[in-house]
């Protein structure tokens, strides 16, 4: 986990993590959201270097 802040809103907290690849975090978050507990929604972010290379 990189950071945590605690939001108002229709999510309680916002939580940036860092995986090596987008399956390594479906993994968490379906098992995360498999104990019904959780409301999780998974933002893919690229750097802006990142995104102007895929328009390339």
């Amino acid at each position: 986990m990189l950071h945590q802040w605690a939001t108002l809103g229709p999510f309680d907290f916002v939580n940036v993590v860092e995986a090596p690849d987008a399956a390594t975090i479906a993994r968490v978050s379906v098992a995360l959201g498999a104990r019904g507990s959780a409301k999780l929604q998974t933002l893919t972010a690229l750097t802006i270097d990142e995104f102007l290379s895929a328009l390339d």
